[in-house]
């Protein structure tokens, strides 16, 4: 495993706390007046979920944690876990629905993500920043407020309700963000 300076600390890494790998959440670079510059943490625990904080000298030496990303293929989801396929090996994963933190509404037939794996096991997913999904209801905007970027409710094909501009209408493609659950664009 490899060492860094815990002033290179950032947000997405994986590192090594108390003996188990914990996902940074938030970084805080802060240099007082005295002293030396310190980097404030925020990290998950990949084993247990639990979150803590934790200050390091810039100057401190980090472990980071040897964690494997996979490509993976969403197939299907069944209860409370999803099965994703190595689109090389046609190794199928199943994955509990926690690791995805809410995203599991975006998984589409097909999609890509990225499967991060420590010692063999899954300790989280990485969906892609957007979707592409379709409009299977939009109500019809009516005459009225235009000031302000107005908006409607509309819902998607996966049964998610998003906030979009009234412009868009019934079996339009649109982009989502799979973080925030916000409507982005139209698709091409």
């Amino acid at each position: 495993m490899a060492n860094i300076n815990g002033g290179n600390i950032a947000k997405g890494m994986y590192i090594m706390y108390k003996g188990t790998p914990s996902q940074v959440l938030k970084t805080e670079y802060m240099a007082p007046g005295k002293g030396s510059p310190i980097m404030r943490v925020k990290m998950r625990d990949v084993k247990s979920g639990s979150a803590q904080e934790f200050t390091y000298k810039t100057n401190d030496m980090v472990e980071v944690a040897d964690v494997e990303k996979k490509e993976m293929q969403f197939l299907y989801r069944d209860g409370d876990t999803v099965i994703f396929m190595d689109p090389k090996t046609f190794e199928q994963a199943e994955i509990p629905v926690t690791l995805l933190d809410g995203q599991e509404k975006f998984l589409m037939p097909d999609l890509k993500c990225w499967v991060l794996w420590y010692e063999e096991k899954p300790i989280g997913v990485s969906l892609p920043p957007n979707v592409i999904m379709t409009v299977t209801e939009a109500p019809d905007s009516t005459a009225g407020n235009r000031v302000n970027a107005p908006k409607k409710l509309i819902k998607l094909e996966n049964g998610v309700e998003v906030q979009a501009p009234i412009f868009i209408k019934t079996g339009e493609r649109i982009i989502v963000d799979t973080v925030s659950g916000e409507y982005v664009s139209r698709a091409n």
